[in-house]
């Protein structure tokens, strides 16, 4: 399909398309997690209304687990231009409505690599086109991590704690990042989705099953209404 367009919510990546990686209707013990891009947001009851409406409005938009796109691996960007620097600025707001650190542009059904983090509310939009890890520490560390697409699931991932990022701007200038902590960990785990890669991926075996079944359950309350 051509650059940047859109999947339909729930619709399969045509027949034949190289980068559809898995089945998106995996039985439990097939299925691996993936890492968390959001940040975590106050308890509900401590958020003003009209923050928890834009929050709810934003997760509307954002595809779930059982969607095929997430786990369809995306194609280069190729073209910078105003429609690519619109699609940040869209990811951006839906991204902070939702009260996330980072998004993928697969999780909004499209199929490119790019990516957009904020680590921190008062700190600059980052957005990463074609990213590319140069350098990874062979320090690791294991943290929770919490997806806006796998509702409810946390689960724990261990990643290298610092991370040289090679990828372009929204303008097609070629940048570098060197990223440690929190924000190398946002990074690979934004990276993971351009890859159709979920943090429930990347955990241990039990915590997988446990997310597995809040997502049965979560998705039988979305089917019962």
């Amino acid at each position: 399909m051509p650059e940047g367009e859109r999947v339909p919510e729930g619709d399969p990546v045509p027949e034949g398309d190289p980068t559809l990686v898995g089945d998106p209707t995996l039985a439990p013990d097939d299925v691996e997690v993936e890492l968390q891009d959001d940040r975590e947001p106050e308890p509900e009851a401590e958020l003003d209304p009209e923050v928890v409406a834009r929050r709810d409005a934003a997760l509307a938009h954002v595809r779930k687990f059982g969607d095929p796109v997430l786990k369809t691996k995306a194609r280069p960007v190729e073209h910078f231009d105003d429609a690519l620097r619109d699609e940040v600025r869209q990811m951006a707001l839906l991204m902070d409505d939702a009260l996330g650190i980072g998004l993928a542009a697969t999780q909004v059904g499209v199929v490119h690599r790019l990516l957009v983090y904020r680590v921190g509310s008062e700190a600059p939009l980052a957005a990463l086109a074609n990213p590319a890890i140069e350098w990874s520490s062979k320090d690791e560390e294991i943290a929770e991590e919490g997806c806006l697409s796998l509702p409810s699931v946390h689960v724990d991932v261990e990643r290298p704690v610092h991370v040289r990022v090679r990828a372009q701007d929204e303008y097609g200038e070629p940048i570098t990042i060197e990223a440690s902590g929190l924000e190398a960990r946002v990074i690979q785990h934004e990276m993971d989705h351009l890859e159709g890669v979920l943090m429930i991926d990347r955990t241990s075996r039990d915590q997988r099953k446990d997310a597995m079944r809040i997502l049965r359950e979560w998705q039988e309350q979305q089917r019962s209404g």
